[in-house]
């Protein structure tokens, strides 16, 4: 509402105004009524020939019912009329300032209410984001607990198991000490040793010289409880000799990247080197598993504990019982998480896809996990086992912590199986030691990952790493790193702990659980891992997400097929200032793949699907591939081929166009190489 008074008194000012005693000295009408309202009322009161050119002249629109009401009053020719219009206005004018104090006071109290309940909302809202990252940590721990009850009482199990327990002690008795590192860090790939050390005993001989036997004698009696004998009704088996009874035939991964498998059969024996998942969604098992599954599979030697290597060996336990699962103590120590995450994984799809009427069955469960790490036989780099008709040797691989080539004998004939293999050092682990067994093999099984393609050195490669981080970090970005979580996170780990100490990193998802497990398995060593710690954290998600909002995430999944990975992407790629860097192989289908194809596209956003969910983010960060392969490049796998100067060379994991390529190249330099198939036969 208004003061409806003022208009009139407006209009008696200005006729004041015009008097020839106030004429001409400048004076506004407005700030003279606001100056001498009392003035101008006494006017209109006084004179009623003021009050009658009013009358005549004061204009009023239609528009306004109330100052005509209230002008009919105040111009009235009745002095007594006058006098009470003037009251009503007066009083109606004291009413309109009480109800705009009122006004004012409710608004400043509404201000009060709602500055209040603006933080009300932001308390509620940081106790959501604590207790969502309460529920994560707890979630996260309730699935370490689980992964650890799984190994406990996998290794309780192990414990009762006298062939288990026989293989693990022949493999202590075995072990040649080394004086530079005083025994446990020889078992690390990083500190490879070329031979025995001179004036260097094994702990096997002084245990048989106090049980009073042969050091041979000793030998035989602990590998006759892993292999027990034959039943004398057993079919007798064929004799294995000088001629060509070893035979080799690739039932996955051979001209394809994933689920690498490799039978290996003489005489009555038949192994699998290698068990691993095939990519996508679902993961699948060996391409040609059935193959192997045919007849009687023995045990299976597994080259490392990446998925594509050894995540289908829980199913196979669950067919075969009795199967020996061979691998080096890194491996088998880090396969048991490997394998629950998985079985975690299929569970959840299984279940999301029964919940919408689907039908995707989970290749195994928990307890196959548990079975599994029951059979598991650590076998150091260096020492031979015996599986039946055949003898194992596992050696120094590079690529991850544990990795192992493996020399496989049937008589005279050997077949070498490099399994994932590279020859640079890197900062967990050392190159390939190829031992003296290995040489001038009847065949050669190499992967072949990046056959065609000639990498940088591995410190150009780091410096661009280095240096594109540093960019973003001092642009005030962020930078993912989506990253494999064993083996390639812990690597990017201590590339920015090493040269770039001041930028703050986060490991997130199972990239920081094995990260944890590399520090357990190498804290009693000379050189033990030390990654977390300092400038380098677990991330705390939710709320990292956001708080954290400048520096390094490192998370899975490594294609960004899910994960933590999917999380932090959606935050990063709409940051202008930010980055994500893809640092390894991506699959063909997987969404990391699809990225880098519509950065070049420079389409607006990327589409993935967290869990089951379809999300669109927008595409502003800078997008690159900064690859830290872990595997050989085409001189790396010439270098090998030379190395090992097998007889023939067979070419597995690996795309087939490339393989037919670089089969020319091993052609040029020397080498014979065989079709991807089977191999070998009387």
């Amino acid at each position: 509402m208004t003061d409806l008074l003022l208009p009139v008194l407006h209009a008696a000012a200005e006729v004041l105004l015009s008097r020839p005693g106030l004429a001409g000295q400048g004076h506004d009408a407005e700030r003279f009524t606001a100056e001498h309202r009392q003035v101008v009322i006494d006017a209109l009161v006084r004179v009623p020939a003021l009050r009658d050119r009013l009358r005549r002249d004061f204009q009023i629109r239609r528009d306004q019912p109330d100052l005509k009401a209230l002008a009919t009053l105040v111009l009235s020719p009745d002095d007594d009329v006058v006098r009470a219009g003037l009251r009503l206005a007066e009083q109606v004018s004291r009413k309109e300032t009480a109800c705009r104090t009122l006004r004012k006071r409710h608004q400043e109290k509404t201000d009060q209410l709602r500055s209040k309940l603006e933080t009300a909302r932001g308390r509620l809202e940081h106790t959501d984001r604590a207790l969502q990252s309460t529920k994560g940590a707890l979630a996260d721990e309730e699935k370490r607990t689980e992964e650890l009850d799984t190994q406990v009482a996998a290794l309780q199990r192990r414990l009762h198991d006298p062939r288990i327990l026989a293989s693990s002690l022949l493999g202590v008795l075995q072990r040649i000490p080394d004086p530079a590192d005083g025994g446990p860090e020889t078992r690390d790939p990083r500190n490879p040793r070329t031979g025995p050390q001179e004036g260097c005993v094994p702990p096997l001989v002084p245990a048989a010289q106090a049980a009073g036997i042969a050091p041979e004698a000793l030998v035989a009696a602990l590998q006759a409880v892993i292999t027990p004998p034959q039943p004398v009704s057993a079919p007798p088996r064929v004799a294995v000799t000088g001629e060509r009874h070893l035979r080799v035939h690739p039932v996955g991964g051979a001209d394809e990247i994933g689920g690498s498998c490799v039978l290996v059969e003489a005489g009555g024996t038949r192994l699998l080197v290698d068990a691993g998942l095939r990519p996508g969604d679902p993961a699948l098992p060996p391409r040609d598993i059935d193959r192997a599954l045919a007849g009687p599979v023995h045990a299976v030697v597994v080259t490392h504990a990446h998925t594509d290597h050894c995540g289908y060996v829980p199913a196979l336990v669950e067919r075969l019982p009795d199967l020996r699962i061979i691998a080096t103590p890194e491996t088998t120590q880090l396969m048991p998480r490997m394998w629950a995450d998985s079985a975690k994984l299929m569970g959840e799809r299984e279940r999301l896809h029964r919940r919408w009427g689907g039908d995707s069955e989970a290749l195994y469960q928990r307890d196959a996990v548990e079975a599994a790490v029951q059979r598991c036989e650590e076998v150091p780099c260096g020492l031979v086992r015996r599986i039946g008709d055949l003898t194992v040797e596992l050696f120094p691989a590079g690529h991850i912590l544990g990795a192992a080539g493996v020399v496989v004998r049937a008589g005279d004939q050997r077949v070498v199986i490099t399994g994932d293999i590279s020859g640079f050092r890197q900062e967990t682990v050392d190159g390939y030691s190829i031992p003296d067994s290995a040489r001038e093999a009847d065949l050669l099984v190499m992967e072949s990952t990046c056959c065609a393609e000639d990498h940088d050195s591995r410190e150009t490669r780091v410096k661009d790493l280095v240096r594109a981080v540093e960019e973003v970090y001092t642009a005030g970005g962020r930078v993912l790193i989506p990253a494999f979580a064993l083996g390639r996170a812990q690597e990017l780990a201590m590339i920015m702990r090493r040269h770039l100490p001041h930028v703050p990193v986060r490991l997130d998802g199972m990239a920081a659980d094995v990260t944890s497990s590399f520090e357990q398995m190498t804290q009693d060593r000379t050189s033990p891992l030390r990654i977390l710690g300092d400038s380098v954290t677990r991330a705390q998600r939710p709320g990292d997400l956001d708080l954290f909002a400048s520096g390094v995430v490192i998370t899975t999944s490594g294609m960004l097929t899910g994960g933590p990975a999917v999380q932090w992407a959606a935050r990063i790629l709409p940051e202008p200032r930010s980055a994500l860097f893809l640092s390894g192989y991506q699959d063909e289908e997987s969404a990391g793949a699809r990225l880098l194809r519509l950065v070049d596209e420079q389409a607006p956003h990327l589409s993935v699907n967290d869990h089951g969910v379809e999300r669109n983010i927008p595409l502003r960060a800078r997008v690159e591939m900064m690859r830290l392969s872990a595997h050989a490049d085409k001189r790396g796998l010439l270098d090998i081929a030379d190395e090992v100067g097998a007889h023939e060379i067979m070419l597995v994991h690996g795309l087939r166009h490339r393989q037919r390529d670089f089969a020319k190249v091993l052609g040029v330099r020397g080498h014979t190489t065989v079709a991807t198939g089977e191999w070998g036969g009387a």
